[in-house]
């Protein structure tokens, strides 16, 4: 496992990149050995009255990528919350692929052995809605008014811009995100 450990207001020392490193070599016995796997921390200190650290891990691999974000008074137990929290998403991740009987791909990046200890708990995602319609094309700001209108925390619309199927949502800290499908619709 490749590592890259990021400070933000806070400077990243020795024992601090030695402590994340060590804590994130126990992830490596998830992943077959021959496989490149890159981890990115990101380590941030709030000041200005606000007491505390944010930890972000991501751990990139061939085929699929594994995301935590932990805010916590304190920077050590950040980083074990964001390791528990990348081992459930392994986890789940286990569980539905052995719905779908070994799909090729991310199945071979992920030894399943390791993660069967952690299974012991886990309960099963259930679909309890389906919804389908037609996608409007309209704009970002006309999705976000209508996002606010229906009083969803995301709207999934078809850009006009760029004829892109495109998700915008309120993020945790304020503010909107957008996400978009790389490949365009054909409106003609």
């Amino acid at each position: 496992m490749k590592y890259q450990i990021v400070g933000k207001n806070i400077l990243v020392t020795d024992a601090i990149s030695e402590t994340i490193q060590k804590k994130l070599s126990r992830m490596t016995k998830y992943f077959n050995s021959n496989e490149d796997v890159d981890c990115r921390a990101v380590v941030r200190s709030y000041k200005n009255g606000s007491k505390g650290a944010k930890v972000e891990i991501t751990i990139y691999t061939k085929d699929t990528i594994f995301r935590a974000e932990v805010k916590n008074d304190d920077l050590y137990a950040a980083v074990d919350l964001a390791i528990d929290k990348l081992e459930g998403q392994m986890r789940k991740l286990k569980t539905k692929l052995l719905k779908r009987h070994e799909r090729e791909g991310i199945g071979k990046a992920i030894i399943y052995q390791e993660i069967q200890d952690l299974m012991d708990d886990t309960k099963e995602a259930e679909v309890i809605k389906t919804k389908s319609y037609n996608l409007k094309p309209i704009t970002v700001d006309d999705a976000i008014i209508e996002m606010e209108s229906l009083g969803h925390d995301f709207y999934l619309y078809l850009d006009t811009d760029d004829e892109k199927i495109s998700v915008v949502y309120k993020r945790k800290d304020g503010g909107y995100g957008l996400i978009q499908a790389e490949n365009k619709v054909d409106l003609g």
